[in-house]
């Protein structure tokens, strides 16, 4: 993409608009996170490896891993909103497991910055 193209499109607040509703209609961050996680029909995947889950995870998490996730689908429900992470801000692990769920017809978010974000920049309660 030319520099005239992307300076273009950052002109234009309609596409914007639409860029940033969009994200922030399937994004989350940990405070509004940990404000839905007290709610019922809110299920928290963790989609890390197990063994990363059993050093630590958000409380309320379920393990499970992405790589198990296509089989697993059928464990969720889908009346929930589910709420994916993965490890940080370069995994793209948690992105694939909303996509995955997306596909499937579940309603889902994906918690920006992983759990690196929750636990270290937040500094918000792990479960061990």
């Amino acid at each position: 993409m030319t520099d005239e193209k992307i300076h273009e499109i950052r002109s234009n607040p309609e596409k914007a608009e639409c860029y940033f509703s969009k994200k922030l209609a399937f994004t989350l961050g940990p405070v509004e996170l940990k404000e839905l996680s007290e709610e019922r029909n809110i299920k928290i995947l963790d989609v890390r490896l197990e063994a990363d889950y059993q050093i630590g995870h958000i409380p309320g998490a379920i393990s499970m891993p992405y790589e198990e996730l296509n089989d697993r689908i059928k464990e969720l429900n889908k009346d929930d909103l589910h709420i994916v992470y993965c490890y940080n801000n370069y995994c793209h692990l948690g992105a694939r497991a909303a996509y995955l769920l997306a596909k499937n017809t579940f309603s889902v978010m994906e918690l920006e910055g992983g759990f690196k974000t929750w636990a270290e920049d937040f500094r918000f309660a792990v479960t061990q």
